[in-house]
């Protein structure tokens, strides 16, 4: 009796150790998660973010002139609510007014000195020409009285005739001199009051346009809308307190809303793929459930280094079919860029593809009960899939991840590939790369 107990526990112990060693393996390994081959049409896609903006929107600007009068920046010292709905004349924003106040207010004393300068001649040109005309007719009257004292000397004798004749001829000329003067001085005169009365005219204008200028920094709307503010150079919205530049004085805008558009970035990799026409699956943030339909109008053809970016992007706009009343500007978007589209073609999931460090590509194939180390040639591949052209069919079962018990066999070469090797360079992978590093090689 007690012997067959010792034979039943030495058989218990034995199934146990066996149970351990197979049985837990069976386990995990059943525990395992496969994906299956599947075949169908496969889109090649490029995904990034985006932001709505309005296909046509009206700029509200702030002066447009200030840097005639050497002033390049100006600071928003208050503005309307962000998505405020406003009327056409409606009050937007107040900008800083000081620096441009100063000369403002020496243009007035300017204006004031040309008034003065302006009157002063014309009252001394009127002086003067008063003064040469009384001596003028003076003069005319003394020819006169020459005249009539030659007159009366005829019968006088012919030396007093004689003199006679010799001052009207005197009166005559200083007349004739005097009148020429006049003539003279009048076109003097005449030049003078052109000469300030141009530079009265010129600083009269100035004033205007600076009074004009001053009323402007009180922005108004230009259209009816909504307000949506304008970006600063690092990409964020101006507020109260930011600086608008004069040779962009935008502050805010009034976008259309019933044409709206995805502004995104591709990286430089992948923008040779993208192309004006190509059709884009747009999500929201803001609305998960709602898809919508946009294609590709331009591609930049000069790229950029964005904020937080170690990589050169190019700007892609993506226009939004249709119309929808919930899209707003500035909301996030989630664009899928369809590139590429191919029929009937079998496809795997990129994290069931792996990789020898001699480039060959090969899958854990699940054959029944056993697990097949297979190549596979790839083709294409897009965020999740790639495709397989050679090495599996349709309904297969592939392991996700890597089966312990499979981890050191050798991979199943594809015979039609076999002759083209140095078989040399196939050895036994100890120690697998990870399906991060295996996948690398074959994303697009």
């Amino acid at each position: 009796m007690k012997r067959n107990l010792i034979i039943g526990a030495g058989v218990l112990v034995s199934l146990m150790a066996l149970y351990f060693l197979f049985g837990n393996n069976a386990a995990l390994e059943a525990s395992d998660i496969y994906a299956e081959v599947k075949k169908g049409k496969f889109k090649v896609e490029i995904e990034t973010t985006g932001e709505l903006e309005a296909k046509n929107s009206v700029k509200i600007l702030g002066p447009s002139s200030l840097m005639n009068f050497d002033i390049y920046q100006v600071t928003i010292q208050s503005i309307v609510n962000e998505g405020t709905v406003v009327k056409k004349g409606d009050w937007i924003a107040t900008l800083d007014r000081s620096e441009f106040q100063k000369k403002f207010s020496a243009k007035q004393i300017e204006l004031e000195k040309a008034k003065s300068k302006f009157n002063q001649t014309q009252l001394d040109t009127t002086l003067q020409m008063r003064l040469s005309r009384d001596e003028l007719i003076n003069l005319k009257y003394g020819v006169e009285e020459k005249a009539i004292i030659l007159e009366q000397s005829k019968f006088e004798p012919p030396a007093s005739i004689k003199q006679a004749d010799i001052n009207l001829e005197k009166a005559k000329r200083g007349y004739d001199q005097a009148l020429d003067n006049y003539k003279i001085k009048k076109n003097q005169h005449i030049e003078k009051m052109r000469e300030v009365s141009a530079e009265l005219r010129k600083v009269q204008n100035e004033m205007d346009g600076m009074t004009t200028v001053l009323k402007s920094f009180d922005v108004l709307a230009p259209e009816d809308g909504m307000v949506i503010y304008e970006k600063g150079w690092d990409g964020k919205p101006i507020k109260a307190g930011s600086q608008i530049q004069m040779w962009e004085p935008n502050v805010a805008s009034l976008p259309d809303l019933t044409k709206m558009k995805s502004k995104t970035y591709v990286n430089e990799v992948d923008v040779r793929k993208v192309k004006a026409g190509q059709e884009v699956n747009v999500g929201l943030d803001a609305y998960p459930d709602k898809k919508l339909a946009g294609v590709v109008t331009s591609v930049a053809n000069v790229g950029e280094q964005r904020p937080n970016s170690d990589s050169k992007v190019f700007e892609v706009s993506v226009e939004i079919k249709g119309t929808d009343a919930t899209l707003r500007p500035s909301m996030t978007t989630s664009n899928r860029i369809l590139t590429h589209a191919v029929d009937s073609v079998l496809y795997i999931p990129l994290e069931s593809l792996h990789s020898l460090h001699d480039s060959i590509t090969f899958v854990f194939l699940k054959d029944g009960l056993d697990i097949v180390k297979q190549e596979v040639i790839v083709a294409e591949s897009n965020t999740n899939d790639v495709i397989v052209t050679k090495g599996v069919k349709e309904n297969d079962r592939l392991y996700l991840s890597i089966p312990a018990s499979a981890q050191s066999q050798d991979v199943k070469l594809l015979p039609e590939l076999n002759g083209k090797r140095n078989k040399k360079e196939i050895k036994k992978e100890e120690n697998p790369p990870s399906t991060a590093e295996a996948k690398s090689p074959t994303k697009s």
